[in-house]
């Protein structure tokens, strides 16, 4: 998404939906031997030649009959994966999202703009994906593709109206997205201020509203919360334990049917905006602060279930907050790097009509509570303010160079980024860290991720070649060009549906189902080591190659967490980790990064010499 065309006159956003090819369900041993190479960095000797033998017997065994079943499944699915991914990952979790689950970061930077701009183009952007005002039944939103080939799509269909509802033991995601050609969309949308609640209508007359109406509603909604007492902050229980806040709310109903109403009208409006009244510094150098409170800031004024919360602070400085079931970061992404390049181009200025239309001002949704509902509310705000204050967030930029530099060495910039990363966490703990990178599959039918993990051999190699006073600058480069590879190959595949992490999760899932005990691949070890059913020490991913970034919380107690964007001139990361925990920190890992991106140019550079 260098250059991004956002707008597509020849093309449907979804029209290649039914053509896209299957999720594939990987080769058994190829499956196999690819866990065995992974496992490897995290192994003495004779650990690994016992998991040889686990997975041996996995795979003349049980293996082969949970690989006959899921190939069964496939046969009538167009993605085996989907509903035990979004069940697995998501849904069946029982811990609180906002903080664990959800991602968020700085949007649209062009700082001291209009609100009301920014969000105008977000409703434009809306519009790209719905089409109602061109009138031609097309959503016009590009396709996004590698080379000529498309890439699903369907996430787009999320990212507006859509919100999860929590269950007992498992949540559900209830969307309310249509196209111009399906029917009806719901268009209002829902402003909290102050833990309050307020709604109106983005259209009047069939129109958007322009950025000088939606300055009109917003500031009728922030006069009406100017020193007035504050709301409930109703919406701080979205950030509770999944089953005590899906308790909450069926509380909530309880008392009175009005509150349904309103809960309703949450979760069907187009996206949350939260005004708050923080005032967070951001510079392009460091953006340390507003990335902490796009993850952390006010509960009682953001709605952690919405799959789009988006926030601007007093000081004309936005972010956002998402729900991470719905879609993957990069239909974020995609939507923010669009407001931003609008807001660019017209440098933060509404050249359109001044005229305000009339119109109803926005309506307050007032729950109904009582002294339970506000000890509940209390007690969430507590769990979560703790829960805030443990985590260390760092987001700075790296400016020595960028992707200009690296592609000029012919080397691949992730890649490059991936290993300097893995060089990083080995010189400040000593020894591998189990890593997850995001790898779309996004070519097949309503392909999501597949994991690919960067703690490879050749990485942990040449990490300690580096490390070693006596190795020559020849074998550090013959070292890392190995790690390249060996990289770029295991991306490859996984992007390809041929990674083996999703796999092993569906034959684990199909055990399951049927009622087996566990294998014993599972219950090893060394599965769990090297980041098996979720226990990576990093979890990284590239968000692209655009002016937006975001960040996520560490999956582990003893993890980082560590998104990043690539620009031509700079590499810009969001690195956290949990102040709780003694063995890591954010900051120096973030330091530790930049001496290993240095060294790596520096290898490169000698041996062009």
């Amino acid at each position: 998404m260098d250059n991004q065309v956002f707008e597509s006159s020849a093309e449907r956003t979804f029209q290649y939906q039914s053509s896209l090819p299957p999720l594939p369900v990987p080769d058994l041993h190829d499956s196999l031997d690819k866990y065995l190479h992974a496992v490897k960095p995290f192994a003495s000797e004779e650990e690994f030649l016992a998991t040889e033998a686990i997975v041996k017997r996995f795979e003349e065994g049980i293996g082969q009959q949970l690989q006959q079943k899921l190939l069964r499944r496939s046969k009538s699915r167009s993605n085996w994966l989907e509903d035990w991914w979004l069940d697995t990952a998501y849904l069946e979790a029982r811990i609180p999202s906002q903080l664990n689950v959800n991602f968020g970061g700085p949007t649209a930077c062009v700082e001291h703009c209009w609100t009301s701009l920014n969000l105008w183009f977000t409703l434009q952007y809306w519009d790209l994906i719905l089409n109602v005002f061109q009138k031609c039944l097309i959503s016009r939103l590009a396709i996004h593709k590698a080379g000529t080939m498309p890439f699903d799509m369907d996430q787009f269909r999320m990212l507006f109206c859509t919100c999860k509802v929590p269950g007992v033991n498992k949540d559900t995601i209830l969307n309310f997205f249509k196209t111009e050609s399906e029917g009806p969309c719901p268009s209002h949308m829902i402003v909290m201020c102050r833990g309050r609640v307020f709604t109106f209508d983005a259209l009047c007359d069939g129109r958007i509203l322009t950025p000088p109406e939606l300055l009109r509603q917003l500031t009728y909604i922030k006069e009406c919360c100017d020193g007035e007492p504050e709301g409930d902050g109703v919406s701080a229980l979205t950030t509770e334990e999944r089953t005590r806040w899906a308790k909450a709310r069926e509380y909530l109903i309880s008392i009175d049917p009005v509150n349904k109403t309103i809960l309703e009208t949450i979760q069907s409006s187009l996206f949350v905006l939260a005004l708050d009244d923080a005032k967070p510094y951001s510079s392009p150098e460091n953006c340390t602060q507003l990335t902490h409170l796009a993850l952390t800031g006010d509960p009682t004024i953001r709605w952690g279930d919405k799959s789009y919360n988006l926030i601007c602070f007093s000081n004309g400085t936005f972010a956002s907050n998402c729900d991470h079931a719905p879609y993957d970061a990069m239909v974020l992404v995609s939507n923010g790097y669009y407001v931003d390049e609008k807001l660019r181009a017209c440098g933060g200025v509404w050249k359109g009509s001044k005229v305000v239309r009339e119109m109803p001002v926005p309506e307050e949704l007032i729950f109904t509570v009582d002294e339970r509902v506000r000890r509940d509310i209390a007690l969430a705000k507590e769990q979560y303010n703790k829960s805030s204050q443990d985590l260390q967030v760092v987001s700075y930029a790296f400016t020595s160079f960028g992707k200009a530099a690296i592609k000029k060495r012919k080397l691949h910039p992730d890649t490059f980024v991936q290993l300097a990363l893995q060089l990083s966490y080995y010189r400040l703990h000593g020894k591998p860290g189990s890593c997850y990178e995001t790898a779309t599959t996004r070519r097949f039918y309503h392909g999501r991720t597949e994991t690919m993990r960067p703690c490879t051999v050749e990485a942990q190699h040449w990490c300690r070649t580096m490390l070693n006073p006596t190795a020559t600058t020849e074998e550090k480069r013959q070292a890392l060009n190995a790690a390249f590879r060996k990289h770029n190959k295991l991306m490859a595949e996984a992007q390809d549906g041929k990674g083996f992490d999703r796999h092993l999760l569906g034959l684990y899932l199909i055990a399951k189902e049927e009622g087996l005990s566990v294998p014993e691949l599972y219950t090893d070890s060394l599965y769990t080591k090297s980041g098996g059913g979720g226990s990576f020490v990093l979890s990284t991913s590239l968000v692209g190659y655009t002016t937006v970034l975001g960040a996520v919380a560490p999956m582990v107690p003893h993890g980082y967490g560590f998104f990043y964007r690539i620009r031509d001139d700079r590499i810009v990361a969001s690195c956290t980790a949990w102040k709780s925990n003694p063995e890591t920190d954010a900051e120096t890992l973030f330091h530790n990064l930049c001496t290993s991106l240095h060294d790596i140019m520096h290898i490169t550079t000698q041996s062009q010499l």
